[in-house]
């Protein structure tokens, strides 16, 4: 009997607990589900809007072809053009990493980064005063100069294609993206930049986006009047609508794998450049020069560079440049002075030596 007895209580105590799991794990359920739904209606409450999500459908599709009138496309690169463009893209990262460029070539972002050629400007938290017209042009050699291979293995196939006017280039910029990279809505200053605006896709496809607008912390991008898919190896033309009236971004959601973008543009005679910079002997600065200044340290990294190789080596260096690329440094008066340009190397204003 005292046997039958515990054996009842065991059963009725493992089933009060059982019941007490089933109603845990509904209630767990519910919760979860409840978060969840929350969490979406949060979401499509805090997204951002655009004032484009105030227009009606006939309205919407009026402004989506404004749009479409002001972009042309075309694949031109062939995947071996490709592979061979993002190895030179590949060999700039790597310089920059070891310091060989100027300080306003290189612009650093945790998701992207950016490197300027021939010109570089202002733009974003680095302008003095915010707004659209506050941009500036960087003072003339505070940038590298365009890099021979991006002359010879992107502009010159545009040119041959009749995509762009020859000699019409002067300014080169490389967006190298992470996955989940961005770059916020814009439109780039037309008082800097003539039109149209060259862009060449590479490493992956991506989209760019009109129209969107941001919200931060997380970012959240509202609904893009137009997303355009940039295929690797494609020719983007930006001009009239698309590229005056509208703004266009690069969205995170858009950058699922390593993605880079050469941004071709001609800069306007009369661009507004930021005023040089006045150096004084003030104490601090006679602490500067002591401790030596970017430009000396660029020069440094640059001669270390080219000196790591021997001759026999320089045709056939790991970074990919070849024996008429190479620039080679020798020693006049006990000092290293470099006594040519490579291709695909920056060509520092500091480093070129009248006297050699």
């Amino acid at each position: 009997m005292e046997t039958n007895s515990l054996q009842a209580d065991l059963r009725e105590k493992l089933f009060k607990s059982s019941a007490k799991c089933i109603d845990i794990s509904t209630s767990y359920k519910k919760s979860k589900s409840s978060n969840q739904r929350k969490k979406s209606e949060y979401t499509r409450k805090s997204a951002p809007k655009s004032k484009y999500d105030d227009l009606n459908n006939e309205e919407r599709e009026e402004e989506l072809q404004k749009v479409k009138a002001g972009i042309s496309q075309r694949v031109l690169f062939t995947p071996e053009q490709c592979r061979d463009i993002e190895k030179k893209i590949d060999k700039v990262v790597k310089l920059s990493e070891m310091g060989i460029y100027k300080k306003h070539t290189v612009d650093r972002a945790p998701l992207r980064n950016k490197y300027f050629f021939g010109e570089g400007y202002t733009y974003g938290s680095q302008l003095e005063k915010k707004g659209p017209g506050n941009e500036r042009l960087y003072c003339k050699g505070d940038v590298d100069e365009i890099p021979t291979w991006i002359h010879r293995l992107v502009v010159k196939p545009l040119c041959e294609a009749k995509i762009i006017p020859e000699g019409f280039i002067n300014s080169a910029v490389i967006n190298d993206y992470k996955p989940g990279g961005c770059i916020v809505s814009h439109i780039d200053p037309f008082h800097i930049f003539e039109r149209p605006i060259a862009s060449v896709s590479f490493f992956s496809e991506s989209a760019l986006s009109f129209g969107c607008r941001f919200s931060f912390k997380p970012i959240r991008v509202s609904k893009p009047v137009l997303s355009l898919p940039l295929p690797r190896g494609c020719v983007t033309l930006l001009s009239g609508f698309a590229a005056d009236e509208i703004t266009h971004c690069v969205r995170p959601e858009d950058v699922i794998s390593r993605r880079a973008v050469i941004i071709l543009r001609r800069v306007r005679d009369d661009a507004p450049r930021l005023p040089p910079v006045i150096q004084t002997d003030s104490p601090s600065r006679k602490r500067t020069k002591e401790k030596g200044n970017h430009a000396d340290k660029v020069e440094v990294n640059r001669c270390n560079y080219f000196s790591s190789s021997s001759e026999d080596e320089a045709g056939k260096r790991e970074d990919g440049y070849d024996s008429g690329d190479a620039m080679r440094p020798v020693k006049v008066n006990s000092k290293v002075k470099v006594i040519c340009l490579s291709d695909g190397l920056p060509s520092h204003n500091s480093l070129q030596r009248k006297d050699i």
